[in-house]
């Protein structure tokens, strides 16, 4: 499968057209940005080390059940994915309060939550993702109710399986941000799973293996993405 044009892209990803109409290829950059593009750079291999984290978790997944754009990996940075079309909201689970629901409720980073928390974000960078509720995006029309229901269901779900698993490997998985798409007459689980786009803290240490290390200025980045790679792999 070869890549025809560049279709779209993001701060993280490329999108590129194939001979099939159906299919899309997905590229992995190592550019890193924080705070709605405020803050940029590079992480050195990070596209390679998500490309292989994302087919991972989307294989364990589909295996339970899950249904998601994952077709396979073609090499290094790229995968194979179904061409959908993105519904513009962004779903954010929470187990562990940590990030903007600390600074919202003024609760401390690493408080464990009764029960697991699912926002809503109008996934739209010129206004800066702004929260939203299910009445928002119906009122808008940026979902149906059906669609809304099967999302919410959906992420959950994700939600127990990737604790699970994570718990498995001595991780902690803190707050995860998910994305759906259309194809056809079915919704996918899209985008990707990663430490981009998950809070990852090592379960005994609660050092921190993902995206919050360039956030901070913490340091050692690379190294954190590169042992959430290794853990789920072994």
């Amino acid at each position: 499968m070869q890549a025809i044009k560049l279709l779209y892209e993001g701060k993280a990803k490329k999108i590129f057209e194939t001979q099939d109409s159906q299919l899309r290829i997905m590229e992995f950059k190592d550019d890193a940005t924080a705070f709605n593009g405020q803050k940029k750079g590079s992480i050195h291999d990070k596209g390679k080390i998500n490309n292989r984290v994302s087919a991972a978790l989307f294989e364990l997944l589909e295996s339970s059940g899950v249904k998601t754009h994952f077709v396979k990996i073609l090499n290094d940075r790229n995968m194979l994915v179904r061409a959908v079309e993105i519904i513009p909201l962004e779903v954010i689970v929470r187990n562990i309060v940590a990030g903007s629901m600390a600074k919202r409720f003024g609760i401390e980073e690493g408080k464990r939550l009764h029960e697991p928390v699912l926002e809503f974000s109008y996934k739209n960078d010129e206004l800066g993702d702004p929260m939203m509720n299910r009445y928002h995006a119906l009122a808008l029309g940026l979902a149906t109710r059906e669609e809304i229901d099967y999302i919410e269901k959906t992420s959950l779900k994700v939600n127990e399986i990737l604790r699970d698993f994570f718990a498995s490997k001595d991780i902690l998985l803190v707050d995860f941000k998910l994305e759906y798409g259309r194809f056809g007459d079915e919704i996918l689980l899209a985008d990707e799973i990663s430490p981009d786009t998950c809070r990852f803290w090592d379960a005994k240490t609660m050092k921190k293996l993902d995206k919050d290390r360039f956030r901070r200025d913490l340091g050692d980045i690379e190294q954190a993405y590169l042992e959430i790679l290794e853990r789920i792999s072994k």
